[in-house]
């Protein structure tokens, strides 16, 4: 990189900042030198939902969103009518219930009240116990005995109510014995006195006695529950009625627009709905106790087609008619009827004419395992399992099929023969979805044999018994993909396909494939990346991107010249933008997009850039008070000549011959498209906890992008591979010499932290550079990479080898002695995703090499991979906050 390119960066990184820094400190704003982590983070978080599924309609008339403002449940359907500039709220849970069972619709209610109750009563407890440990005189037994004192209530109640009842019944009883017996002839009316007189004297003593065991058994019931059986039926009353997913309202999970005309359908609990917006008028269209799920009208927008479970159906509106189109295909070759292949996947082409049906059949049983994760919320420790599979075990994929038919028959017809198979057995095939013309003439799908690195393009044509054929196949590093399940698309015209893969220099680009001479031409080139492609444009000469072109923190749509590969932002620069959508006559851009300072929320746009507004309120309206640092970015080279990325905080007053302590945080693996050092980062533990840590406390808190994350192109991507977590040492190692100077850094004081994959390479680092941090935090670390899952270890970490655990060759535990440093090991105990069981065994390890005194263990015995179990984030960040304050000390001017 040239001094000029570092320039350019450096002005890049100073407009940024001056432009998420603008109007500064806030009159309102709290003194950060007193917040406490309770406050920082409460029970409702800051951030709300951002709009997601952003779809306009054919016409271009309405845009459509799933979105919901702070502190409402679930995700309702929004609509934006473009021609009046006006926004509507189409559901909602009043509206919702009209087709909801009333008991449904009283559950939610009070659910959610029950959720408002406890989330504010849990605030209160916060605070109490904060208070408490300052000094001021708290009563934290009060909320216990509050609760104690409402069941004990609650529990007389009921015992009231029970013996009231039993009252009732038994005076019922009396009456109508009492009517029988004045009903009975005067014979009989005498000869039953004559008989009971008889029977009186010896039912007398027998009566006498019983009533007298009554009393003792009703002494016995009045007398008050112990205190300690009082708490084992509130941890009884608790877990009853626990709110569980299905108790909140869920709002609409899914919906598609007709081609034909300005009308929708919407998936609302398993129930589709038909939408007019001309008359905001809601009809429902099924009722059943099966969820149904939604694929899409037809193409004439006359019915639509939908699933349950596998199959899939056509219905026509105005019409009881229901076709089932994927009839089950048995294996006859076998001569098994009963042998059925199992649909995994249907897609049905825009003209309605054809139906392609992938088709599974399993040979025995699935490679799988169950592992266990213990529960300690019994009386006695319970095991509980949990599927794994890792890479050491024999795979068994099942045999893949591929069949084409023509649906516009009612009939059965034939078993169709099918025109694609790909043999299971010990093999790791990967599948993309498909893909049609707009005419439904072509398809095309992506295969992904990830232990040989074959990716392969099938393109196929629509026509009966004709099979796919290749269109493209190069070979990959087996190294971590993300597959591009969503990765194909073809223009209008349905002459090309685009896709996009790694080019020349490793970074994601889209190409295009001219569908009669099989050519590929690059659209865009550069070491920066363009994914996903967001659409082309109706007459084909323009694809819309989103590309990380001006910076890799940053993301903008960009609307890019197929015939010269001329990039043309749209919007403004210096936000991230996330989900977007394009209208079908490309005048209007709708996305989501933000910073450091403003929050991302749904804008829609002229894509001529003429006017902009917003159409959402997404966040807490005093999250502001909270977020006193806005962060720099920063580059620095490694020892290779790599660029690294990084995001700083300098507390107030920071001048570069500063001595402060420091903290770093980095994750440093691939996962997605997403990494760390992105100017929309408002995460907890990345963005807030680095934040108040500079502001309170007057460290300098570093985020960094080592090699390992993704979205820096191949060689960032795969440098795990074979070799994990040595890349990221080093550029740790060199980050330390960068800061030494000019940064306001002590690295005498310097801390390190990670979660999960950040978690391996925070040990990884104080193992094997056991100098360069004075102390870390690694939280949820893998450690033992042969009990990992597969399908992240098997191509990030190293290939796979059948029968034989080699990852182990890989694991912290042998490089745990050479520990010099404090450390400190947090894990959920009841993690499903990396087992507790690793940070235990490198503890074990820890102590056995006599490392007693260098290492401290935080658990929550009820927590999983983010813990949240009894751990939530403020007590997560409270320990994070004493324990590096203890080991760097603070900060004297």
């Amino acid at each position: 990189m040239n001094k000029i390119h570092y320039l350019l960066i450096a002005l890049f990184s100073l407009a940024l900042v001056f432009a998420v820094s603008a109007g500064e400190k806030k009159e309102n704003q709290i003194d950060p030198t007193t917040l406490t982590m309770e406050e920082l983070y409460q029970v409702k978080p800051f951030r709300g939902k951002s709009a997601r599924a952003i779809k306009f309609s054919e016409n271009d008339r309405y845009l459509t969103f799933l979105w919901n403002k702070y502190e409402q449940q679930g995700y309702d359907l929004y609509l934006y009518d473009l021609d009046k500039k006006s926004l509507k709220q189409v559901t909602s849970i009043e509206r919702m219930k009209q087709f909801d069972p009333p008991e449904d619709y009283k559950k939610f209610i009070k659910k959610e009240e029950q959720n408002e109750k406890e989330e504010k009563r849990l605030q209160e407890m916060y605070f109490a116990q904060r208070n408490y440990l300052l000094g001021k005189e708290v009563d934290l037994g009060k909320f216990e005995k509050e609760e104690l004192e409402k069941l004990r209530k609650e529990l007389k109640e009921k015992e009231e109510k029970k013996k009231k009842e039993e009252e009732e019944k038994k005076k019922e009883k009396e009456a109508l014995e009492e009517k029988v017996t004045e009903e009975k002839s005067t014979d009989k009316k005498v000869e039953q006195e004559k008989v009971e007189e008889e029977k009186g004297t010896e039912e007398k003593g027998t009566e006498e006695k019983g009533t007298e065991e009554k009393e003792k058994k009703d002494k016995k019931e009045k007398k008050e529950l112990e205190e300690w059986e009082l708490r084992d039926k509130l941890k009884e009353k608790k877990e009853k009625e626990k709110i569980e997913r299905d108790d909140l309202y869920p709002g609409v999970s899914d919906y598609e627009w007709s081609k034909k005309a300005a009308e929708l359908i919407f998936q609302y609990r398993g129930d589709l709905y038909r939408y007019f917006p001309a008359s905001d008028k809601i009809q429902r269209l099924t009722m059943t106790d099966d969820p149904e799920r939604l694929i899409s009208y037809t193409s004439k927008g006359d019915g639509y087609y939908y699933s349950k479970d596998t199959n899939v159906f056509r219905v026509k509106f105005n019409s009881s008619y229901i076709h089932q189109l994927n009839h089950k295909i048995s294996d006859f070759e076998k001569e098994e009827k009963d042998k059925k292949y199992k649909i995994s996947q249907t897609s049905i082409s825009p003209n309605d004419r054809w139906m392609l049906l992938m088709a599974s059949k399993q040979e025995g049983k699935p490679a799988s395992r169950k592992v266990k994760i213990m529960d300690y919320q019994k009386r006695f420790a319970e095991p509980i399992e949990v599927p794994r599979e890792v890479t050491d075990d024999k795979r068994n994929e099942p045999t893949y099929r591929l069949f084409l038919r023509d649906i516009r028959e009612t009939d059965y017809g034939e078993e169709p023969e099918h025109i694609f198979e790909i043999p299971g057995g010990d093999v790791w095939y990967e599948f993309s979805n498909f893909t049609w013309t707009e005419d439904g003439s072509k398809y095309a799908f992506m295969t992904w044999e990830r232990e040989k690195g074959d990716l392969k393009i099938w393109l196929g044509e629509a026509a009966p018994g004709k099979k796919p054929g290749l269109l493209f196949e190069k070979k990959e590093k087996i190294g971590f993909k993300q597959f591009y399940y969503n990765n194909l698309k073809f223009t209008p015209d349905g002459k090309h396909l685009g896709a996009v893969f790694n080019n020349e220099d490793g970074f994601r680009q889209p190409v295009l494939f001219d569908l009669e001479t099989k050519k590929k031409r690059e659209i865009i080139k550069g070491k920066f990346e363009s994914y996903p492609i967001i659409d082309f444009s109706k007459d084909g000469k323009t694809m819309y991107v989103r590309s990380a072109k001006q910076d890799p923190s940053v993301q903008s749509v960009y609307k890019v010249a197929l015939d010269t590969g001329e990039m043309t932002r749209i919007g403004k620069p210096d936000v991230m933008h996330r989900a977007a959508g394009i209208s079908h006559n490309g005048r209007w851009l709708a996305t989501t997009f933000g910073t450091w300072v403003h929050w991302p929320e749904l804008y829609v746009m002229d894509t001529s850039g003429k006017s902009e507004k917003k159409l959402t309120d997404s966040h807490r309206q005093d999250w502001d008070r909270y977020n006193f640092i806005k962060p720099e970015l920063f580059k620095y080279k490694n020892r290779h000549g790599d660029t690294i990325s990084g995001m700083i905080f300098k507390p107030e007053n920071w001048k570069p011959e500063d001595k402060r302590p420091g903290i770093v945080y980095l994750y440093g693996g691939p996962l997605g498209t997403r990494h760390t050092v992105e100017i929309d980062n408002s995460s907890t533990l990345e963005y807030f906890f680095q934040m108040v840590m500079a502001a309170k406390h007057g460290y300098v808190t570093i985020n960094i992008d080592p090699r390992g994350q993704s979205g820096y192109g191949e060689k960032f991507n795969e440098a795990n591979f074979e070799n994990p977590g040595q890349s990221q040492v080093e550029d740790l190692e060199d980050l330390v010499k960068h800061i030494d100077a000019g940064f306001g850094v002590d690295v005498k004081r310097l801390g390190l932290h990670g979660w999960s994959f950040g978690g391996y390479q925070t040990l990884k680092t104080m193992f094997s550079s056991p100098d360069t941090f004075s102390c870390a935090i690694a939280a949820a670390s893998v450690t033992e990479w042969e009990n990992y899952n597969s399908w992240y270890t098997g191509s990030t970490i190293g290939k796979s080898v059948r029968g034989k655990p080699t990852m182990r060759k890989y694991s912290l535990i042998p490089l745990a002695k050479n520990l010099k440093n404090p450390l400190l090991l947090v894990h959920g105990m009841m993690d499903p995703n990396v087992l507790y069981q690793d940070t235990l065994n490198v503890y074990s390890a820890l102590l056995k090499a006599g490392k007693e005194t260098l290492v401290d263990l935080f658990l929550d015995p009820e927590g999983k991979h983010g813990l949240r179990g009894i751990v939530m984030n403020k007590g997560t960040f409270k320990k994070f906050e004493s324990w590096f304050t203890e080991k760097l000390g603070k900060y004297k001017e």
